[in-house]
């Protein structure tokens, strides 16, 4: 499940919005965004702009400060193409990622699709310094989501839409437009050419909201998202595997993978779970909006962690 916050292509509108997302002061755009490294015996842990992320960040962290660690938290930093040069150069240390969105972001002509298949072929396409540590069962996907009269009258496959989706209307981050398993790989792998394409946020809100009140009539949104049961929507299946297999993983920088942080992150991917991970969203998303702290502390506790 490529997870990215909502960049908005241009304007000031989109500046403004990176700016109020955690990431630190300066040129909101710039691969640097959370302001210089961290100390040697520190680990800087990033999330992207969506609860998921801020969550799996919090667990990584809580569960690495009960081991000892220091943790610097830099939630909220925003896509990949903002988060990832700043692994790179040291920005930050760790990261919560998905396995085949990551894998394409690294090689766009990436063709693995399952589970096993992309996780051996991302630990060979990770660059110097980082790496990834094991990955998890878990896994969030990115989803063509449509609403139960959309699918009653086209269909819940995404091989029924190749003629359909000229009626449709798509809402999603804006990068989606350009990513290779978004509108250019549907296209490409379903002859699926929507009407328009509205930019919304990262399978948050204004998607869910866009989609119930017709704004839109097929969203991306992610599957582990609550809102699709809780509202009725269908995640079109997707038989050609145009969205590869996107398992929860810890992308870190070499330097900081200790075999301590190495051991106590693992031990969290061997307990996450799909299910689990909707039973998280469900919680934070309950109307007494539990924040991200409580609901890691949570989980560690239940699972021993």
């Amino acid at each position: 499940m490529k997870r990215t916050t909502t960049l908005l292509a241009a304007g000031t509108a989109g500046l403004l919005l990176l700016a109020g997302c955690g990431g630190g002061g300066g040129d909101p755009l710039a691969p640097n965004t959370g302001g210089g490294p961290a100390p040697s015996d520190t680990i800087s842990i990033a999330s992207q702009d969506f609860p998921e992320s801020r969550l799996l960040g919090e667990i990584y962290a809580q569960s690495l400060e009960a081991k000892g660690s220091k943790v610097e938290r830099k939630f909220s930093i925003g896509s990949r193409e903002i988060y990832f040069p700043g692994l790179k150069d040291g920005s930050f240390d760790l990261v919560p990622d998905y396995s085949g969105t990551l894998l394409q972001y690294i090689d766009k002509t990436a063709k693995q699709t399952s589970p096993d298949d992309v996780y051996t072929a991302l630990k060979t396409a990770v660059p110097a310094p980082l790496t990834v540590l094991e990955q998890s069962k878990a896994e969030n996907k990115d989803a063509v989501v449509v609403t139960a009269a959309t699918a009653a009258q086209y269909g819940k496959s995404l091989e029924n839409y190749s003629t359909a989706c000229g009626n449709l209307v798509f809402g999603g981050p804006s990068e989606f437009q350009a990513r290779p398993d978004g509108l250019p790989g549907i296209t490409a792998t379903y002859g699926c050419t929507f009407k328009e394409f509205k930019a919304l946020d990262t399978g948050g809100p204004l998607t869910v909201a866009a989609l119930k009140d017709g704004t839109v009539q097929a969203a991306d949104l992610f599957t582990t998202d609550p809102a699709i049961e809780d509202n009725g929507f269908v995640a079109l299946e997707d038989p050609k595997n145009n969205f590869a297999a996107q398992n929860v993983v810890p992308l870190i920088n070499k330097n900081k993978a200790t075999p301590e942080v190495t051991a106590a992150l693992n031990a969290i991917s061997a307990k996450l779970t799909t299910e689990g991970l909707i039973e998280l969203n469900r919680k934070l998303a309950a109307p007494d909006r539990p924040n991200v702290e409580t609901v890691a502390k949570e989980w560690l506790a239940a699972n021993g962690l």
